[in-house]
């Protein structure tokens, strides 16, 4: 309440010493204009009668007719002046202070003389004319009670306005205690309707007060359910509030090979943009449409070149941009020898237990330490401050964290590894191991999607670098910098945006069962691959064969569509793995056709997001026996893609996907007869059971979802940053001892 009268007493103080003195001037002229005017009118009176007493100079008479004019206690005495300043007559009661030469100037019909007993205002009137003697009249008036007027009216205003005051203090009070009710009334309702998470706009908004309290509540309700999020059910707005709070709006920069967003050439020459099939890319673009950084990696697409600025970027999505990617150029012979050479031919096979050797060669390696070395020199550009977070993906940069480290030595540095890390013992075919383990150890974070991964590779670490590993905690201390290896298992974003462009279930399965010729009472089985010897696309179709050749009723009844998306086809290992899936899609068909019936549909180049969508949402089972996988994001899109609650995942257990959708049909991709198995149980699987397990796995994946994934490896870096910021504990103490 202090807020509403502190401010009107002031006003009235203010009121009060400003007005006072004013009023005091007013009120002294007014009254001694009336005393100049009573004047007059009493020398008027008087003019005819003191004229003719003083000519005939009776002087007793002249004292009794001033005696009885001076009888008004106001006028208080009367002086009769010769021309030459000398008193020709003076009342009883004139003071002694005052004679005839104090008429002054005689310009001054009156004035006013300050005594000890009071103002006293002298009005002179001239009888100049007279004869045979002139003389001068003083009148003199005392002006005392115009100060006791004075007075009392000062007294009067100070006692009106204090009680003014007062009472308007205690209208404003009761005033404020009614609108405060009131408010509060409608407050506590807002509150257990949840009101004050309405549109802003809303009727009671109109109440200043009230509307600055609904904000903060809406505030507070947003930042609760935020940290709530942080541990059940990630968002992007959960996301942008730890690089917000946690991390301080720091810029968040990734590096990978492959690029979010391709441009090609069509047929007219004209640039289309083209989303790679890379699961990785499936994952990692919801986050930086979320946090708003920049995307660093190879431009690879024919028109590439044409669609970036002068500063080789572009700002994607291409239909709602919301950050900036940015191109780096290789030459030939470096996309050669980095890319399908020491990456696609040396680590690839040698992280995978697909049994194709690894290829290692000298050039490979010069061209992998160009290209990060040319990496890192983009990474120290596009930085605009000097601790920002750089989020490296993949095994392409493994060198990238110790030479950024030299470029920007306050930077939070993770590195994920989206591949399976082998045991120690694998590793060391690699000739180059232990530059690459040095490499890698200067970086912050080292995630990886499982813990089995996290332990093979601090066990590569203990075999070949000599460091302190701390098993417990999950740290290398190499060289006093302190590198955390953890799982982060990858996951995909939740809901999957392609959803919102799609018709149900009935509409999908009807246009995906007429755009492949596959009949209404056919089961459909779905994969969905790179065209990569570690998908086991081969054993997928040995898998069928087998079932079909063990119980004939299946056939006519199942066809696998099986989405193989072109890759790494300069490979001579990717090239006969193509040719093997064509020729045996040829001869599968061929040995069990039927009709308009063939049991393999093989789609052979790449589809849009929103086509593989809507073939998730159209299969009746989705056969992913990967047989080596760091996660492999196909289980959890078919998962997410599934708001139906219905269809069956067979899943290899030698994915990482496996150890969190543990409700799918877990298979041994190198059992052929398992798979197979696994395929018939799909088909005969009820469907209570395939909404129990499907109800599970959704609940898993939208829990951990990917901003989940981004959310605690960059929480992890803000501990980091946090802890670097404080100084060494020798340091303190050396403080304290001083």
């Amino acid at each position: 309440m202090l807020r509403f009268v502190l401010p009107v007493a002031f006003a009235s103080c203010v009121v009060a010493y400003f007005g006072l003195p004013y009023i005091e001037r007013l009120l002294a002229e007014w009254f001694r204009s009336d005393v100049e005017l009573r004047a007059q009118l009493v020398m008027h009176s008087m003019e005819e009668p003191i004229t003719d007493l003083v000519k005939k100079g009776n002087e007793s008479r002249l004292r009794a007719y001033l005696a009885k004019v001076t009888a008004d206690e106001r006028l208080l005495a009367v002086l009769v002046c010769r021309p030459d300043g000398s008193a020709m007559f003076k009342t009883e009661r004139a003071p002694a202070a005052i004679s005839c030469d104090a008429a002054g100037d005689r310009n001054a019909a009156t004035r006013i003389v300050q005594l000890p007993s009071g103002s006293v205002q002298i009005s002179r009137f001239d009888f100049d004319s007279a004869e045979p003697i002139p003389f001068r009249v003083l009148m003199l008036h005392d002006l005392s009670f115009v100060d006791r007027r004075q007075r009392t009216a000062r007294d009067f205003v100070l006692v009106f306005v204090g009680i003014s005051v007062l009472l308007l203090a205690l209208l404003i009070v009761l005033v404020a205690w009614l609108q405060l009710r009131r408010w509060a009334e409608v407050l506590i309702g807002d509150i257990r309707g949840k009101r004050f998470l309405d549109d802003a706009e809303s009727p009671r908004a109109s109440m200043p007060i009230l509307f600055q309290v609904r904000k903060v509540l809406a505030e507070a309700e947003e930042k609760q359910r935020l940290e709530i999020d942080f541990h059940e059910n990630w968002t992007p707005q959960a996301l942008r509030q730890v690089v917000r709070d946690h991390l301080h709006s720091a810029q968040v920069i990734i590096v990978s090979n492959r690029e979010p967003y391709i441009h090609n050439f069509d047929a007219d020459h004209h640039p289309v943009v083209q989303v790679p099939a890379s699961g990785m890319v499936t994952a990692l673009e919801p986050i930086m449409r979320a946090c708003s950084g920049v995307w660093i990696a190879h431009g690879a697409g024919t028109a590439d070149r044409e669609t970036v600025d002068r500063y080789d970027q572009i700002r994607v999505p291409p239909d709602d941009p919301s950050y900036t990617l940015r191109r780096v150029w290789l030459t030939e012979e470096q996309e050669q020898g980095y890319y399908y050479g020491f990456s696609n031919e040396g680590l690839w096979p040698l992280c995978h237990l697909a049994y194709v050797r690894p290829a290692f060669r000298a050039g490979d390696w010069r061209a992998y330490e160009a290209v990060n070395a040319k990496f890192a020199d983009v990474v120290a550009a596009e930085a605009n401050t000097d601790s920002p977070v750089i989020l490296i993906q993949d095994f392409h940069f493994a060198l990238l964290p110790q030479l950024i480290r030299k470029k920007i030595p306050k930077a939070t540095i993770a590195l994920f590894w989206h591949i399976p890390w082998p045991n120690a013992e694998t590793f060391g075919v690699c000739p180059w191991k232990r530059e690459m383990l040095l490499h890698m150890l200067s970086a912050d974070i080292l995630g990886f999607h499982t813990r089995y991964h996290c332990q093979n590779f601090l066990n590569t670490v203990d075999r070949f670098v000599e460091c302190q590993i701390d098993h417990e905690h999950m740290t290398v201390t190499l060289q006093g910098h302190v590198c955390r290896v953890a799982p982060y298992p990858i996951s995909i974003e939740w809901p999957p945006r392609w959803l919102q462009h799609l018709p149900d279930i009935a509409t999908c399965r009807a246009a995906v069962r007429e755009r492949y010729g596959i009949g209404a009472e056919v089961c459909i089985g779905l994969g969905v691959e790179r065209w990569d010897f570690t998908k086991g696309i081969i054993e997928r179709f040995h898998a069928l064969e087998a079932m079909l050749a063990k119980n004939p009723r299946q056939r006519g009844r199942i066809c696998l569509l099986q989405v193989a998306a072109p890759s790494r086809a300069q490979l001579p290992a990717y090239q006969a793995l193509q040719q093997h899936t064509y020729s045996e899609v040829e001869r599968i068909n061929a040995k069990f056709a039927e009709g308009n019936w063939q049991p393999i549909v093989l789609i052979d180049h790449h589809l849009e997001p929103l086509r593989v969508f809507e073939l998730y949402r159209a299969a009746d089972f989705c056969l992913v026996n990967s047989l080596h996988d760091g996660m492999n994001l196909v289980a959890k899109e078919f998962v997410a893609a599934r708001d139906d609650e219905d269809g069956v995942l067979i899943l290899s257990t030698f994915a990482g996907a496996s150890r969190e959708l543990a409700e799918a049909v877990l298979i041994n991709p190198f059992d052929v007869t398992e798979t197979a198995e696994a395929m018939e149980t799909a088909m005969r699987m009820g469907r209570d059971e395939r909404r129990n397990r499907m109800n599970l796995m959704r609940r898993t994946v939208k829990e951990n979802n990917v901003y989940r994934w981004a959310g605690r490896m960059l929480m992890d870096a803000a501990r980091i940053r946090q802890r670097q910021s404080l100084p060494p504990a020798s340091r303190r103490h050396a403080t304290s001892d001083r």
